[in-house]
């Protein structure tokens, strides 16, 4: 129901008797009286002003943790253009990194719960939640998952030199010379190198890490025959696979990857202890817990609307991403899920923050 102050307007006197002569107030009265309603009015229309605004009336912003350039910040714009045009109001990408992203995501924690600030979460969150013994916020207390949009496929590769062609051969290796065999990985901690952790785990083998700060020198260093190994993004190696400086073994996935159909993933490696195994980088929205759920929702809805637009997948597909959507509700017990994994991951390989 709108609320309008009303005018005070006299009756006309016309035809009827002239009004009792009534005693006037002292002038301070009624200006104390005037300044009051002023301030009534001051406080009471920004409210009913508030009550009225129909989401988004302003600029959307999005807290990307990664540096701008990467499939993070690529997610965030892709969707972000897609959502102006929708919304009719500009989505703001900004990328604050550091702290292994819990910068980016204490930003959102603070923010005001009023949909106008967004974060985009990726599988950095849940490693977080394992690997941090103290944060200043809680991930599945304090923030409300909306959707997932895209994720990034992983590969294990090997240099030439390496005499195997499949990964269960690949296994075999690492089971009779343990220790023997080096890996390289995106850096400590990256979804890459848990990506390797959950393997070792899983079959109970043993590889050196090779950190590396950033995908590129890590492929770059095995390529050269540096390293033994690499587990990187799939579209990072693919190109040294056609030019036979790398064979890629398998995609870290639980289902093939479009474009790379041909490479198998770790759960269809003939491993019987891999038959479960599947993981990849994904990115999704997750705004301030207690946000009205009707703006939540809405902004389920549209980021469903924008990945199924051909356009948008045909441009993450060139950027080695795949356009894929997921419920809120589901992307919530994957996080959770995922935090659980990582936790006794981070135990049996003594993983520590940089």
């Amino acid at each position: 129901m709108s609320h309008r102050l009303q005018p005070i307007t006299s009756s006309s006197t016309r035809g009827h008797a002239a009004p009792r002569p009534t005693k006037r107030a002292p002038a301070w009265v009624t200006s104390a009286a005037s300044a009051a309603s002023i301030a009534l009015a001051g406080l009471l229309l920004p409210g009913v002003a508030a009550s009225q605004e129909v989401w988004p009336a302003r600029p959307v912003h999005v807290i990307v943790t990664f540096t701008s350039g990467g499939s993070a910040d690529l997610t965030a714009r892709l969707i972000g253009e897609r959502l102006t045009e929708m919304w009719k109001q500009q989505v703001v990408v900004e990328n604050r990194i550091g702290a292994g992203g819990n910068i980016g995501v204490e930003a959102v924690f603070r923010a005001p719960a009023d949909g106008y600030t967004l974060l985009l979460a990726s599988t950095a969150q849940p490693i977080n939640v394992a690997l941090y013994a103290k944060l200043p916020f809680d991930l599945f207390r304090d923030f409300v998952p909306i959707a997932l949009a895209s994720s990034s496929p992983m590969a294990i590769a090997v240099h030439p030199r390496v005499k195997v062609n499949n990964l269960r051969e690949f296994t075999e290796l690492l089971r009779e010379q343990p220790g023997k065999v080096t890996y390289a990985t995106c850096g400590v901690a990256t979804s890459h190198h848990f990506a390797f952790e959950i393997y070792k785990f899983q079959t109970r083998t043993f590889a050196l890490h090779i950190p590396y700060r950033g995908c590129a020198p890590a492929v770059i260093d095995t390529v050269a025959g540096q390293v033994d190994a690499v587990v990187s993004s799939l579209n990072t190696v693919l190109p040294h696979q056609a030019t036979g400086k790398l064979k890629v073994l398998a995609v870290t996935s639980k289902n093939r990857v479009a474009g790379a159909s041909d490479i198998p993933t770790f759960r269809e490696s003939g491993v019987p202890e891999l038959r479960d195994y599947g993981t990849t980088i994904y990115y999704g929205f997750m705004a301030p817990a207690g946000t009205p759920k009707e703006i939540v929702a809405r902004i389920e809805r549209d980021v469903r609307t924008v990945v199924a637009n051909p356009e948008v997948g045909r441009k993450m597909f060139a950027a080695g991403l795949e356009a894929g959507f997921v419920s809120g509700e589901d992307m919530g017990a994957l996080l959770r899920s995922d935090a659980e994994s990582m936790k006794k991951i981070v135990a049996f390989a003594g993983i520590k923050p940089e």
